[in-house]
């Protein structure tokens, strides 16, 4: 671990005060003694709140720790709301790198000659800098520099960030340890399973042709005649050129979602435009199982060249969430059952799913899911906090021993996001109306005739490659049920006279003691020679014993 940075980390931590977090009543009078002894480090800031506090440490030691603090904001099961409002105001856009230095790992990556001739008017000023990555445009020539030009990005990590993370990740989790064992509510907070998860995000984000598969499959779901083209855009990847460290991509021209006074000057349809953001999400989770996991303003554009049928736009899909079957299935009803109130079937659902445990009371677990969202319903979104209603869930469930179920993490993460855009662009939006008749109409399909046809129809393939082979398969499985009877006969007489042995073991041993301890009572009395025969008797009876062997067939 770089001693360097660990003592930038802690003394930032120590100026922003930070050790407030901390309660000094649990904590070892040597750990005490310790911060005091660190007396040019003090609390610069203590005019402002801790969690503003917190929020700018984090900004100050830099992109790592930034994205972090942007995981962390939308994890508010476990945090406070001040916490988690000052984390969501992280900014994604840090310094540059150099440009020059860009375009080397481009040309480093691809080749030289592919660069040449494939790509021109390389922009070295970024149109975009994030954490891990920046942006830089250029011209496409998919036949050479002779053709016609094409508008691409292309995506360049920074140099050097894995190693900057992996060390940064190694702090994370000693400061883990240290709030897990110190904090009143460390525990609860889990904070080592917050850097492990956050961990496996960031280095699945460090491999750019990931990024690029997850972009092709999005793009593929919401095309093919399965869905409207109007409803999702995603842009489109030129895998050829793409690269663990270099991502190229059609260059797109969309306003910013989070640009409202410029969409309502276009005129856009703004409620058309929210309810198409509720229908992109719920498509991925239930018709895909397969969704874009990090679709924050930054990530999302609006095609609003056609203002009465606009478009959505996604991009950067390092990060996506998948669902399995089942916990589909639990998800939707679950939804539908929230929509119609049906509060009883919410708590039996999440025991029969295991999300709680078995032995949880039905009753108490619906008054307290009834308490929580009653007052919610018939209202408009700008009235209500589905963020809230989330955070309030999650503390019933923790009061009835609900564990954090990590395939649902990314889900409720993305479920805030479109909270936060709908808010945005559509107030009025009632999320509960729009995305139910969605929902009871995907449970149908999956849960009805039709779904059973379906299933048959899928698997048809399969049963008529196997059907001339079912006489073949049938025969050898009687033959088989047929040796295994034989043989289960075999092993009941076997173990039937092995039994019988025994019993006759058993019987020889019992009269050889009995005539050995005879023999040596008379002998002892009488020291007559019947006692030397009932002895010798003993002895032959023990002799038969022990060479007693079993039969075997």
């Amino acid at each position: 671990m770089n001693s360097h940075r660990l003592y930038q980390i802690l003394k930032t931590f120590l100026q922003y005060g930070l050790d407030e977090l901390l309660p000094k009543q649990a904590l070892p009078w040597y750990v005490r003694l310790f911060r005091h002894s660190l007396f040019w480090l003090r609390n610069q800031h203590k005019d402002k709140p801790l969690a503003l506090r917190f929020r700018l440490a984090i900004e100050s030691l830099g992109p790592v720790f930034i994205k972090f603090g942007q995981m962390l904001s939308t994890r508010r099961d476990l945090l406070p709301p001040d916490f988690a409002d000052e984390l969501a105001a992280l900014q994604d856009q840090v310094l540059p790198f150099d440009g020059e230095q860009a375009k080397q790992i481009i040309i480093k990556a691809m080749g030289e000659e592919a660069f040449n001739l494939h790509f021109g008017d390389f922009d070295m000023t970024p149109l975009a800098s994030a954490s891990i990555a920046q942006v830089h445009t250029a011209s496409f020539y998919p036949d050479g520099k002779a053709g016609q030009g094409r508008d691409v990005v292309l995506k360049v990590l920074r140099p050097g960030i894995s190693k900057t993370i992996l060390a940064d990740i190694k702090v994370m989790a000693m400061f883990a340890a240290i709030v897990a064992r110190w904090l009143p509510d460390g525990k609860r907070l889990r904070p080592k399973e917050v850097v492990a998860e956050y961990r496996k995000t960031i280095l699945d984000e460090l491999d750019l042709m990931r990024e690029a598969a997850n972009a092709i499959q999005l793009k593929r779901n919401f095309e093919q005649g399965r869905s409207s083209d109007k409803v999702l855009y995603v842009p489109g990847i030129y895998s050829e050129y793409c690269h663990k460290n270099v991502l190229v991509m059609e260059r797109i021209y969309g306003i910013g979602v989070g640009e409202i006074e410029t969409l309502h000057q276009q005129q856009v349809n703004m409620k058309l435009l929210a309810e198409r953001g509720v229908e992109v999400f719920f498509t991925q989770v239930f018709r895909d199982s397969f969704f874009h996991a990090d679709m924050h303003p930054g990530n999302v554009f609006v095609d609003a060249s056609s203002p009465e049928d606009p478009t959505w736009i996604a991009i950067d899909c390092g990060i996506v969430g998948t669902l399995n079957r089942e916990d589909k299935r639990y998800l939707a009803e679950n939804f539908v059952a929230f929509f119609n109130r049906d509060y009883r079937k919410v708590a039996q659902l999440h025991v029969d799913s295991g999300w709680v445990p078995h032995e949880t009371s039905v009753d108490e677990f619906e008054f307290a899911i009834r308490t929580v969202c009653e007052p919610i319903f018939n209202k408009p979104l700008a009235e209500i906090s589905f963020g809230q209603v989330l955070v309030n869930l999650f503390n019933t469930a923790r009061r009835f021993n609900m564990e954090v179920q990590p395939q649902l993490v990314l889900l409720q993460k993305t479920l805030l996001y479109i909270e936060g855009l709908g808010r945005q662009l559509y107030p009025q939006l009632d999320l509960w109306q729009t995305a139910k008749p969605f929902l009871e109409t995907w449970v149908k399909q999956q849960m009805g005739p039709k779904a059973i046809l379906t299933k048959v129809r899928e698997n048809l393939p399969f049963w008529n490659e196997k059907l001339p082979e079912m006489p073949d398969l049938v025969y050898d499985y009687l033959k088989a049920g047929k040796d295994s009877q034989i043989q289960q006969a075999k092993l009941i007489s076997q173990l039937n006279r092995q039994q019988q042995q025994n019993s006759q073991k058993l019987l020889y041993a019992v009269f050889s003691g009995a005539l050995i301890i005879s023999a040596t009572l008379l002998f002892i009395e009488h020291k007559s020679f019947p006692a030397l025969i009932l002895a010798g008797a003993g002895a032959g009876m023990a002799l038969l014993a022990l060479k007693k062997k079993p039969d075997n067939d």
